[in-house]
C-alpha cells in the first residue's frame, strides 16, 4: 500500500489574529516533513465557508506552495469542487500546478456537499451530480486540444486554446470524492480512480474494492475521452505514538472531527448556521463533557495507536486490496509536534513494510484488469447503510462503529 496525508485545514474557535496563517504554516512544514520520510501523496480539500471545520478554500494555492518545498510527494486535489468553479478556471487551475511541481499533480474531482457551499454558487443539491458530469465532459478535452468549445446543459464554452497544457500526458491522474458505495461503483464504471471519504472498517472496505474493480473491469463507461485511473483510496484517523494511550491523548482532535462532520451533516440541507452564531469547539466540549465514554470509544478506532496496533490494522486493509490510505492526523486542535512525530514514527516503524508490499498487490491489479483473476461479485447490500461511517450521520452512530 501507499500512503497519503489529508488537510481540512481545520480551525476549531476560539480564533486568535495569527491562527490561520500558523495552520497554513505548520500544515506545509508537515507537506515537507512527510516528502523527507517518503510518503506518497498529500491531499488537499477544497471547501468554502465552513467555519471551523474547513478553512481551504483554494488548495491550488496550499499545493503550489507545498511544491516548492517538496520533491517527490504527489499533491492532491481532494477534491476541487466542480459544479463551483468554471471548467476552463479548473483545466487552467491543475495545468498551472502540474507545472509548477514538474509534474506531480492528483487531479480529484468531487460536488460539493451541502447548500451553504453550493447556494452562493447557484447550485443545488439535487443538481450537482448532473453539474458534475457536464463538467468532467467539459474539462478533460481542454487538456489536450488547441481548440475546443463545448455546448452542455450546464457549461457552454467558445472556441478558445486553454493554457498552459499539463506536464502529465494526456493529463493528471483522475480520481473522484466517493462517500457511499453507490459512489464507489459508479468511480469504477466512469473508470476513475475512487477516494473514498468516509471511514470504513477493513470488512467494508472489502466489499467496496470489489464492487469498484468489477465496475472498472466489466461495466465501464467514460464520459469523456480520458486516460482511465484504476486506483481507490481510503482515509482513516490517524495518530501514531509509542503506546496506544499516548496516541489517543494525542488524538483528541480526531473526535472533534467527528462530532463537527456529524453536526453540519446531520442538519436540514447540510445547511450551516449563520456565520458567527454558533461555536463549534463549545458544542464539542459541551457534548463530550455529556457523553465521555462515547467520547473516549470514538479515539479507538480508525488508525490510532503505537504502531504494533496500528500495523496489526494496516494488515487487514492490505487483505481487502485497498491501494493507498490516506492519513487524516490535521484535526480540531492536534497539535504541530505531535502530528510531526506521528507522521516521522509511522514512517519509520510501520511505512516500510506495506510499501514492500507494492510490487505484489501491482501484479495483483494487472491480473484483474488483463481478466487473468476474476473477483467475485460480492452481495454489498449491508454495507449501504451510511451509519457510522461518514456524512449525515450523528456522532453517536460514528462513535458506535469506530472499533
Amino acid at each position: 500500500m501507499k500512503f497519503g496525508i489529508f488537510y481540512e485545514l481545520q480551525l476549531p474557535r476560539p480564533w486568535g489574529p495569527d491562527d490561520e496563517r500558523m495552520l497554513y504554516q505548520n500544515a506545509l512544514s508537515q507537506v515537507e516533513l512527510a516528502d523527507k520520510l517518503g510518503y506518497d501523496y498529500a491531499w488537499e480539500v477544497e471547501h468554502h465557508f465552513l467555519e471551523e471545520y474547513s478553512h481551504s478554500p483554494q488548495p491550488e494555492v496550499f499545493l503550489a506552495a507545498a511544491s516548492q518545498r517538496t520533491k517527490n510527494i504527489r499533491l492532491g486535489h481532494g477534491i476541487i469542487q466542480l459544479p463551483s468553479n468554471h471548467p476552463a478556471r479548473v483545466a487552467e487551475k491543475v495545468a498551472c500546478l502540474d507545472l509548477v511541481s514538474n509534474g506531480r499533480v492528483e487531479f480529484g474531482m468531487g460536488e460539493g456537499a451541502s447548500i451553504t457551499e453550493l447556494g452562493p454558487f447557484n447550485r443545488t443539491l439535487e443538481e450537482k451530480r448532473a453539474v458534475w458530469e457536464d463538467a468532467v465532459k467539459c474539462i478533460m478535452p481542454m487538456f489536450t486540444k488547441e481548440g475546443w468549445e463545448y455546448d452542455g446543459p450546464y457549461f457552454k464554452f467558445p472556441l478558445r486554446n486553454v493554457l498552459p497544457k499539463p506536464v502529465q500526458k494526456p493529463h493528471p491522474p483522475l480520481w473522484v470524492a466517493c462517500s457511499q458505495l453507490e459512489t464507489i461503483e459508479m468511480a469504477g464504471r466512469r473508470g476513475i480512480g475512487a477516494l473514498g471519504f468516509q471511514f470504513l472498517s477493513a470488512d467494508m472496505a472489502h466489499a467496496w474494492v470489489h464492487a469498484y474493480y468489477n465496475s472498472f473491469v466489466k461495466r465501464q463507461e467514460k464520459l469523456a475521452d480520458y486516460q482511465s485511473n484504476c486506483n481507490i483510496a481510503m482515509v482513516s484517523y490517524f495518530m501514531c505514538a509509542e503506546t496506544d494511550e499516548e496516541a489517543r491523548r494525542r488524538a483528541e482532535g480526531v473526535t472533534f472531527f467527528q462530532f463537527s462532520l456529524a453536526y453540519y451533516s446531520g442538519s436540514k440541507g447540510r445547511e450551516r448556521a449563520d456565520p458567527g452564531t454558533v461555536s463549534l469547539w463549545d458544542e464539542y466540549q459541551a457534548w463530550k463533557k455529556a457523553n465521555p465514554e462515547a467520547a473516549e470509544k470514538a479515539l479507538r478506532g480508525g488508525l490510532i495507536g503505537s504502531p504494533e496496533t496500528i500495523r496489526k490494522k494496516l494488515r487487514r486493509f492490505k487483505e481487502s486490496k485497498v491501494d493507498s490510505i490516506i492519513l487524516l492526523n490535521q484535526a480540531g486542535k492536534n497539535t504541530h509536534e505531535h502530528i510531526c512525530e506521528s507522521l516521522e514514527l509511522f514512517a519509520k516503524e510501520v511505512m516500510p513494510e506495506f510499501h514492500a508490499d507494492i510490487p505484489e498487490h501491482e501484479e495483483w491489479k494487472r491480473q484483474v484488469l488483463a481478466g487473468e483473476i476474476e473477483l467475485d461479485e460480492l452481495d454489498t447490500s449491508a454495507f449501504k447503510d451510511r451509519a457510522g461511517v461518514g456524512k449525515g450521520v450523528s456522532i453517536d452512530k460514528l462513535v458506535s462503529a469506530a472499533e
